[in-house]
């Protein structure tokens, strides 16, 4: 269950450096291919990988023994900054900064990257300018340094309360921190914040679930994220597991989990827009709603990935080759959608949203040569009562959030498995 109810960062996952083979080519390469020669870039991803620990769970490009290149990051992210195209910037909604963890920079270091973002990206538009933290690198000066750099929402790695399962997932800080930490980026002139929180860590029980959401709650922050606990391949808690160290939740037990989550945070005014996540009004991540809408966003830094009209690509995700480039990166896994693909990805991502698809694009989607063969796959799933039309949207029902996997890899399977 918990694949359904965990959509890690699209636009950061990675193992560390590795010896895979890449071709030497840029972002610049395949910008001819784009039926646009200046798309509306409406966000910017910005990957920090540094982290003073690697946590068991986390399958991110991160490092945690290479402190000493975090200037020379920074220096090495600011002439990727002057590299990337004049045209991005007026149209641009979000900025997003994640990790690793930006916060773990030194203060003077992050100081330079967040001014060099403010500066570079001017907007037409009120920008949402996001940056993660982890509760252990929020002191009164980092605080300030947010706030003196344009941010105004700070998205805060909790993962829960309790001090037990934070052990086990090789979590550092101490709860208390977290309370802290909101308090002193608030009182820095920042009022919008969010929370992830875990669910589904050996050894957690409903109980344990419910304080954690508690605490959150108390706290008052206006966004939370919640994620079933994945067990990714190559981690240390997946090997963990494999050798029978740990014993994971039952999926039953996980499944009280979520929904325990829809009801609790509902009744204290946090309402549900995307499978994983809640906000008070007004408070929803706009630089995430571009994912789940399938909207044009620009990678900056080692493994960040981009999407421009159908095409992704993603930065290489390795630190040494990124420091010792300069302008835009060398860049992996280009891939362009066909109108099949890009068919079966609009329906993946948009009914991850609570207020599904309207009727009106679903039978745009449909009319195509790519829908066409999804129509029987719909009607199949709305009888299951899976998905169900409210008003003239298409969206999971409560039981089709739960089995989401099952149908978004319908509507995104190949053309052949439609004949099978």
């Amino acid at each position: 269950m918990s694949n359904d109810l965990h959509l890690p960062q699209a636009t950061t996952a990675g193992h560390a450096e590795g010896s895979d083979s890449y071709s030497r080519q840029t972002a610049g390469s395949i910008m001819s291919s784009w039926s646009d020669a200046s798309p509306c870039i409406e966000g910017v991803y910005v990957h920090v990988p540094f982290c003073a620990h690697r946590c068991h769970y986390c399958d991110f490009f991160t490092v945690a023994d290479q402190d000493e290149q975090r200037d020379v990051f920074v220096n090495r992210l600011l002439s990727e900054l002057d590299a990337i195209p004049d045209w991005i910037g007026p149209q641009l909604r979000t900025i997003f900064v994640g990790g690793g963890t930006p916060t773990y920079l030194l203060p003077a270091d992050l100081r330079r990257m967040l001014s060099a973002l403010s500066s570079r990206f001017n907007s037409e538009n009120p920008i949402e300018f996001t940056v993660e933290a982890n509760p252990e690198t929020i002191t009164e000066e980092v605080a300030g340094i947010l706030a003196e750099g344009g941010v105004n929402r700070v998205s805060l790695g909790a993962q829960s309360f309790d001090q037990g399962l934070l052990s086990t997932l090789e979590r550092r800080h101490d709860p208390a921190r977290v309370t802290r930490s909101i308090e002193l980026i608030h009182a820095a002139g920042i009022s919008r914040t969010s929370l992830d929180l875990i669910f589904g860590i050996p050894g957690q029980d409903l109980i344990r679930w419910e304080a954690d959401l508690d605490q959150a709650i108390e706290i008052g922050t206006g966004h939370l994220s919640c994620y079933g606990l994945i067990y990714e391949p190559g981690t240390p808690l997946r090997v963990r597991r494999d050798r029978g160290e740990i014993d994971p939740v039952e999926e039953d037990l996980e499944a009280a989990m979520y929904e325990l989550t829809c009801d609790r945070l509902a009744s204290h005014g946090l309402r549900q827009y995307e499978i994983s996540n809640w906000a008070r009004p007004g408070e929803d991540c706009q630089h995430n709603l571009l994912y789940w809408q399938t909207r044009n966003w620009w990678p900056i830094g080692p493994s960040a990935s981009g999407h421009v009209e159908g095409w992704r690509w993603r930065n290489l995700p390795r630190l040494q080759t990124y420091l010792e480039g300069d302008g835009l990166p060398y860049i992996r896994d280009v891939e362009h959608l066909d109108e099949d693909g890009q068919v079966g990805e609009w329906f993946m991502m948009g009914l991850r949203l609570m207020e599904g698809l309207r009727r009106e694009e679903v039978d745009l989607k449909l009319a195509c040569e790519g829908g066409q063969r999804r129509r029987p796959i719909i009607e199949r799933h709305l009888d299951q009562e899976l998905l169900v039309w409210e008003g003239d949207r298409l969206a999971l029902t409560p039981r089709g959030i739960l089995l989401a996997n099952i149908v978004t890899a319908d509507l995104l399977g190949p053309a052949r498995e439609s004949n099978s």
